[in-house]
């Protein structure tokens, strides 16, 4: 496993709080264009696992990898540079309520200090990626949850990053808004080849994200494919945590296969 194959890589990270084992010598890697699904009941440490990848924390021991470089001992400050290539899309969007949604996904344009003259487009092609053009004058507070979540997708895309990490990013939404976030998160993968790390406990997102492709037909429009008998996915990998440990890296086929009691529990 050399660093260049993979845009995020863990290498036996282990961390404990108060004596509480949360990782146990997990080790996995994220390829280029990868969408790989972190699952696991609450408490797993399936969130820590992403703020372990920006640098939120440190590990106890072990290594992490982005894009090839270890960013284990970096600074806060070097951190600030990496985070750079990394969006980020949070549970309830996260949005700043006091600024609109233009305002929110310009944020972190104005805050790289992008030129005033450049920010308008590059915030409606994001928000035209998520389809709100028609709200970028709205507030927050104006919007529907899945919207939020959008918005959130939107600004995370802001920079152009090609590793985006999504912590359940369809919690709390109804089926078909949940089912808008994965399409977004379908287009990101397969037409943009962004890798990611996609936390979730919901079956339905599974599904979606493991049996459902995205391509552009003759006309450039976007279209939704299913998996078949002479397709398999290979972009999409799945993880599942148990007390700190990994007790699955695989693919959809051999989870679903899987006799491990735990993870029947879990897709039953």
């Amino acid at each position: 496993m050399s660093g260049n194959h993979y845009a995020i890589e863990f290498q036996g990270v282990s961390l404990a709080f108060d004596g509480n084992v949360i990782l146990n010598r997990v080790s996995f890697g994220v390829r280029y264009g990868e969408a790989k699904i972190v699952m696991g009941g609450s408490g797993t440490g399936k969130s820590t696992l992403l703020r372990l990848t920006l640098g939120l924390i440190k590990p106890d021991e072990g290594r992490i990898l982005i894009d090839g470089e270890d960013i284990t001992d970096y600074s806060e400050e070097k951190m600030m540079e990496v985070r750079g290539k990394v969006g980020m899309v949070f549970q309830e969007g996260a949005l700043f309520d006091s600024l609109s949604v233009y305002d929110n996904v310009a944020y972190r344009l104005r805050e790289t200090r992008v030129a005033e003259s450049e920010i308008g487009s590059i915030v409606m092609r994001m928000l035209r990626f998520v389809d709100l053009e028609d709200a970028a004058g709205k507030m927050p507070n104006e919007l529907s949850g899945g919207m939020r979540r959008r918005v959130g997708i939107a600004r995370a895309l802001v920079g152009n990053p090609k590793i985006i990490l999504y912590d359940e990013p369809t919690a709390g939404l109804d089926p078909i808004t949940a089912r808008t976030i994965c399409e977004l998160v379908l287009k990101l993968r397969d037409l943009e080849e962004v890798s990611s790390i996609f936390v979730t406990h919901r079956l339905q997102d599974i599904d979606v994200l493991s049996r459902e492709y995205v391509m552009r037909d003759d006309r450039g429009d976007i279209v939704f494919m299913h998996e078949d008998e002479t397709l398999c996915l290979l972009n999409t990998q799945f993880i599942m945590l148990r007390e700190g440990n990994v007790i699955f890296n695989g693919t959809d086929e051999e989870l679903r296969a899987s006799g491990d009691p735990y993870i029947r529990k879990f897709l039953a």
